[in-house]
């Protein structure tokens, strides 16, 4: 990384973390910390580096869901570390990122799981953006555990009212139990749930 580069990049955190302590929570969301509506990242990073090319995604320290369409659309949910301790949520679509949330890296309250439920829970509703586009063709994650990725489509679909087109990707053999159909679903996504089932 060069010197211009290295430079860009610490007064992009730097302005982050001034951008983050603007947020706040509430009684729903606690200790998450959400902006009064979703910020996006793009702008405040070329304000901050005068137009100078930056990628966003160079600050991802870790992915923590990645959906694709069948017409090649995308979702991203990252996560940036920031150098004040906090994790800041963002989610990227269409080439535009949002800063959606904070939580702190060291909180007694699992925040990577609580902004999974709450988003899908909602979906998306609490951080001011809205889910849809159908069940994904495509779903990545590093995060190991697979019955939190099993719930957040779980709840996603069932508040969406996605279940007949999860079923009909399914096939004939659907399930009474919705969750058996979801895990099926996630198979044909590609989603490796290492449970041995079919």
């Amino acid at each position: 990384m060069r010197f211009t580069e290295r430079q860009n990049r610490v007064r992009v955190l730097q302005a982050l973390d001034q951008a983050v302590r603007q947020f706040r929570t509430r009684q729903p969301l606690w200790p998450l910390r959400v902006p009064a509506e979703p910020r996006s990242l793009n702008a405040l990073i070329e304000r901050t580096v005068e137009g100078r090319p930056f990628d966003p995604l160079t600050l991802r320290s870790r992915t923590l869901l990645w959906l694709r369409w069948d017409d090649d659309a995308s979702w991203e949910l990252w996560v940036i570390a920031l150098p004040s301790g906090l994790k800041l949520y963002c989610d990227t679509n269409a080439g535009e990122t949002r800063m959606l949330a904070t939580g702190r890296r060291d909180s007694e309250i699992e925040t990577d799981r609580l902004l999974l439920e709450l988003l899908s829970e909602s979906a998306g509703e609490h951080f001011g953006i809205e889910m849809a586009g159908g069940p994904p063709a495509m779903v990545r994650s590093p995060i190991d555990d697979r019955t939190l990725i099993v719930d957040f489509f779980l709840n996603l679909f069932e508040v969406l009212g996605m279940e007949e087109e999860v079923r009909e990707i399914v096939g004939d053999r659907h399930h009474e139990d919705f969750r058996v159909d979801v895990e099926r679903w996630l198979r044909k996504t590609g989603f490796k749930l290492d449970d041995g089932a079919p």
